[in-house]
């Protein structure tokens, strides 16, 4: 299995969030549009039924992760200062 930036992942969820066309080249050929993206994705793992969740849930979700990666960067700069929780 590839694995992926996070700038990779944050980009698809824009367009899917934002991007009509883009959404519906996922759903139609999800190789192609991934592979637009420069992102490569094996067709065997590619279900024969899709659906994509909506834009309002692909925003929260977006929210949820950068909340969480700029919680664990503010903490893993608190504990490279040698300060302490107590």
């Amino acid at each position: 299995m590839t694995k992926h930036t996070s700038d990779e992942l944050s980009t698809v969820l824009d367009k899917l969030a934002k991007d009509d066309a883009f959404r519906d080249h996922m759903l139609r050929d999800p190789v192609g549009a991934l592979g637009g993206l420069g992102i490569s994705l094996d067709p065997a793992q590619v279900p024969a039924v899709r659906s994509l969740p909506s834009k309002d849930s692909i925003v929260a979700d977006q929210t949820a992760m950068h909340s969480s990666i700029v919680g664990e960067d503010t903490m893993v700069i608190f504990l490279l200062s040698g300060g302490s929780a107590a």
